[in-house]
């Protein structure tokens, strides 16, 4: 009995040490004004010609960690994505009620994004350089098991590059 649970507590401890060495890496900067990082990739995106896009989300967001590290680990969507966007990871808690002023400015956030918390999170907001939206993707139809469909994911951003979009004006 005695082996059994040395045996069984072993285990419990490697098993524990192995899931934290293969954590989800935190992206969302929880202390960043989400309206403030996007209004600098806007001008980011003018000076380079590029879209904005932003991952709406949280470290609290299993699926939003999940596509942050699925992303950085292919090559052609990594290229793709730093070729035509300004990619930024915008930090969102609707479960997060800290004060009166974080409340007013997450409204002000959703409202700005064309409130895509709709479609639960992760979402992807599509901006041009002068802050329009573009388009809201619902992270769900890029998924594919427990992780992202690289094909999927890659035809959501080819079709929405600034080359890909006609009628945009992109200086």
């Amino acid at each position: 009995m005695k082996k059994t649970l040395i045996v069984a507590s072993l285990v419990l401890l490697c098993s524990l040490a192995l899931k934290a060495q293969t954590a989800l890496k935190k992206v969302y900067d929880e202390k960043a004004d989400p309206i403030e990082q996007i209004d600098k990739a806007l001008l980011k995106a003018e000076n380079e010609n590029k879209f904005v896009i932003c991952q709406v989300g949280g470290n609290w967001c299993p699926w939003c960690l999940r596509f942050a590290d699925f992303m950085t680990k292919d090559a052609a969507i990594s290229k793709l994505v730093n070729e035509n966007f300004v990619f930024i990871h915008t930090n969102y808690n609707p479960r997060n009620k800290a004060d009166a002023a974080q409340t007013k400015r997450a409204e002000k956030l959703m409202k700005m994004l064309g409130f895509p918390g709709r479609f639960g999170f992760p979402v992807f907001v599509v901006l041009n350089p002068e802050g329009k939206v573009l388009h809201i993707q619902d992270s769900g139809y890029l998924e594919e098991g427990n992780s992202y469909d690289q094909k999927k994911v890659m035809r959501f951003f080819q079709n929405w590059t600034p080359k890909a979009v006609k009628g945009i004006a992109v200086k």
